[in-house]
């Protein structure tokens, strides 16, 4: 097994009652990353699910998760021959952490209905990409290597750009086959597009997380992109798209994040 895979997995002591732990290896400054937290819980409810694709997942941060032992409460909202949905909590210390509701559905085995009206971000060859410097703090990066569009990453050396975006090549860095578990991670996994126009801010920390998986990669490498269009009051969106090498869309994405700075 892969340490995502390890790093993911939890315990049911009791029905619809789970141990697990929330491991360091995934973290930015310290604070778990929220796809992959939403990956641990995500994981737990497919063993319950008799549907194994989760095409849709939303999670709200509700308060900070930190390294260390958690529990995760997983309940049936609804079944039915299409769809199964449930709500996900996840507690440390007696506090919830993060409430997430996930649809799940059958796998499909062909898809009759595909049309898109816009494809991956023009990314330049992975040779002429901006690899991230040793960053101590963010053992995220340790499992995912991620290459940088040189046009977004100025703000490493405080050359700031007029558009909020983030665009990348990504991969894992062990063997690990891409699921449903492993793409939410990835889809949450770029720097943050407002640093390109403001700089190293402080922390951006997400409020809520969705993740739409619309097909599992048949590449290594994706193609990702993050932008965001609007701050308002402290707080802003951020709009993601992640492609295989294909040109296979394989999940879209929206987070509601805070801006804080100094």
């Amino acid at each position: 097994m892969s340490l995502f895979t390890d790093e993911t997995e939890s315990v049911e002591e009791s029905p619809g009652h789970f141990r697990g732990n929330i491991s360091g290896n995934w973290s930015v400054n310290g604070n778990p990353n929220g796809g992959y937290l939403t990956a641990i819980m995500v994981d737990a409810a497919l063993r319950k699910s008799a549907k194994k694709r989760a095409p849709i997942v939303t999670s709200n941060f509700i308060s900070r998760g930190k390294p260390g032992p958690a529990e995760i409460v997983v309940e049936e909202i609804s079944h039915s021959p299409q769809f199964q949905r449930f709500q996900m909590r996840l507690f440390q210390e007696g506090r919830e952490r993060v409430r997430t509701l996930a649809t799940f559905s059958t796998e499909k085995e062909s898809c009759l209905d595909e049309r898109y009206e816009t494809g991956p971000a023009p990314l330049p060859p992975r040779d002429r990409c901006v690899s991230l410097p040793d960053l101590p703090a963010y053992s995220l990066f340790r499992q995912v290597e991620l290459l940088l569009d040189p046009a977004c990453a100025g703000w490493l050396e405080n050359r700031l750009s007029a558009r909020s975006e983030t665009r990348g090549w990504m991969r894992l860095r062990d063997d690990h086959p891409y699921d449903m578990t492993s793409i939410l991670l990835m889809a949450d996994s770029l720097p943050p597009g407002i640093l390109a126009s403001r700089g190293m801010v402080a922390w951006v920390p997400t409020i809520e997380l969705t993740v739409n998986i619309r097909n599992l990669p048949k590449s290594r490498w994706l193609n990702c992109s993050l932008r965001t269009r609007f701050v308002t009051c402290g707080l802003l969106e951020a709009d993601g798209e992640v492609w295989d090498e294909k040109g296979n869309l394989v999940a879209i994405s929206r987070q509601i994040a805070q801006i804080r700075t100094g």
